[in-house]
């Protein structure tokens, strides 16, 4: 229950947020339901309480907007190397639970959000949510096209070059996979975690999305995302190669390796298992570095037709286009091996 000390401050910063802009002239944006919402023609406070999302704000050029973000975002030792005031910018949800009180006092113009509960409860609050989201590529583009359309300014212009360079990968890469027969294309087991080595991501999702693009099979091709399965399945699936998502993917792979109990496993054997990229947001799930994600699969699942793709290169050209950020070729290789950047380089 709300305490009435609370509820009078509610009250009180909803009816600061009305007045602060009356007479505002309003857009329409449609969310990722459908939905159609009203917002400020001119949008200048964001608050993106998606972790992936903030990313794509990054990318959009909307950075200097946002009034709130997440804690994983606000940790996130890429984003601050690329845009050291997000450590200023006050973590105001975990994914789960939003601090509203903290929210309402940052008079965000928009909320941005995936979680349809939070935007109840935003919406309550008197606040504009739009909600985003996606397990496809499709999704993916109507994603950074919905965060651009909130944005404004020249972010319409970047959705509309970032969604021509990731369609103009997704085709690269098909164009080199056609003659691949199914024989050819390896099985691929995707565990989200070191926290828990017998989840997995794959089937419905954007994960299952990009192996398929990029030339493999789902290992467990019936699970879809975040998905626990017993160590007896896995050994059955056999799987060609293995990738391990997220921060802690290096002692995952450590701990797969290592273990007795997954020896048998043919990418075990066969030293085939990786750590997945890692940048400004996990390549291989939710970010727009998705983009960087489908041509670093495609060489890993076929190395023989992706020789001439020089993932270093591709890596800096992406973070200097896109965050006017240069990396060295040192920069590039820790986000390509899923490490933190090295110190006091830029």
């Amino acid at each position: 229950m709300l305490s009435q000390t609370f509820k009078r401050k509610l009250s009180f910063l909803c009816l600061s947020v009305f007045l602060a802009s009356p007479m505002v002239k309003a857009k329409v944006i449609e969310d990722s339901k459908g939905n159609q919402i009203d917002i400020p023609h001119q949008v200048n406070r964001v608050a993106d309480l998606w972790h992936a999302n903030n990313q794509i704000v990054l990318l959009l050029g909307g950075a200097n907007k946002l009034v709130a973000t997440t804690n994983v975002i606000n940790a996130n030792p890429w984003i601050r190397a690329v845009y050291p005031r997000i450590s200023e910018v006050p973590a105001l949800t975990d994914g789960n639970n939003i601090q509203l009180e903290e929210l309402l006092a940052t008079r965000p113009d928009v909320v941005l959000l995936s979680n349809a509960k939070m935007l109840q409860e935003i919406e309550k609050a008197g606040l504009k949510g739009v909600l985003i989201g996606f397990q496809d590529f499709e999704g993916l583009k109507k994603t950074v096209q919905i965060t651009a359309d909130v944005l404004g300014d020249n972010a319409p212009n970047v959705a509309k070059t970032y969604i021509s360079e990731l369609e103009g990968n997704i085709q690269f890469v098909t164009d080199r996979l056609k003659h691949v027969s199914e024989a050819q294309r390896p099985t691929v087991a995707h565990i989200a975690s070191a926290k828990n080595l017998l989840k997995i991501d794959g089937g419905k999702s954007i994960i299952g999305a990009w192996i398929k693009l990029a030339g493999g099979k789902n290992a467990l091709p019936e699970q879809a995302n975040l998905v626990d399965v017993s160590l007896e399945e896995l050994i059955k699936a056999n799987p060609d190669i293995i990738i391990v998502g997220s921060t802690d993917a290096h002692l995952g792979v450590e701990k797969i390796l290592s273990d007795p109990t997954w020896q048998s496993i043919k990418a075990v054997k066969e030293k085939k298992v990786y750590v997945n990229p890692l940048g400004t947001f996990a390549w291989d799930r939710y970010s727009a570095e998705e983009a960087l994600q489908i041509l670093w699969a495609s060489k890993l699942f076929h190395p023989e037709l992706f020789k001439d793709v020089d993932m270093v290169s591709k890596t800096q050209a992406f973070y200097q286009k896109y965050y006017q950020y240069h990396l060295t070729n040192e920069n590039a290789q820790q986000i390509l091996q899923g490490l933190e950047p090295l110190p006091n380089k830029k």
